[in-house]
Formats: structure tokens, sequence, C-alpha cells
């Protein structure tokens, strides 16, 4: 699973997701994409179980890139436990995903390849996204 190797503070605050996502929201390496039109969290084992389906779809062809990193560590207390008593434990790594930011991209496969590929990533994540193609 995906998660980084060194953190400068082990527990941080929650935050909020307000407004779009002003970087990562265009087309830089492939030539179609799949950008999310919601916020939300997505986990470490969220971004590979899209990336496995992508890659399971594509076969053999094509090149992708994951535009998303989890780097952000979210805590959940047990269940049927009062409140109180600090934070809970650590839960899992996940990526602050804010509407139009582009998450997988992909080259070297036909567009209706690629259209079908992240429809089928699209099903693993919390939130609803879109599909993307370069205009040449």
């Amino acid at each position: 699973m995906l998660g980084p190797k060194k953190v400068k503070h082990k527990v941080v605050q929650k935050g909020r997701m307000r407004r779009k996502a002003y970087r990562g929201s265009d087309l830089e390496f492939g030539d179609f994409g799949l950008q999310a039109k919601e916020c939300g969290l997505m986990t470490a084992r969220q971004i590979e179980a899209a990336r496995i389906a992508i890659t399971r779809h594509v076969k053999k062809g094509g090149k992708i890139w994951i535009r998303v990193f989890p780097d952000k560590p979210t805590f959940k207390k047990p269940a049927e436990t009062r409140m109180g008593k600090g934070k809970g434990n650590f839960e899992a790594w996940v990526a602050v995903i804010k509407p139009g930011r582009i998450l997988y991209e992909i080259e070297g496969v036909d567009r209706e390849v690629a259209k079908e590929a992240f429809r089928l990533a699209g099903y693993k994540l919390p939130f609803a996204t879109k599909f993307l193609s370069r205009s040449y």
C-alpha cells in the first residue's frame, strides 16, 4: 500500500475540503484522464484497487500515471466507545481529493479502451468521476 516513509507530525488535524482543486486539474502526461467531480478522501486501498482495475482492462498496452498520493493519516475510535479519552487509533493513509483533481492518466491505448478502464476504476472510488481526453 502507498504511504509516506517519514512524516513530520504523527497526528494531524482533520481539515476541510472546500473549493475546487487549483493544482493537478489539467492533463499533464497522458492522452486520457480520470477527474474527480466531488470532494472526498481516497484511501491507499482505493487508489490501489482502481489502479488494478485499470491495468487489468488495458492488459499489456499503455502507460498509466497515478496523480494522487495518500499522505494524510486518519484516525478512528473503536466501536461502542464513550466520548473523550483522546483521538483514537491510526486507521489509514488518505489523499484529500477536491473537485477537478486528475486522479489517473493513461496513454498508448484507444479512446474506447481508456474510457472503459476508467469507468471500471470509477466504481472503486467513493465519489463521482469524469472521463477526460486531450483536445488536439
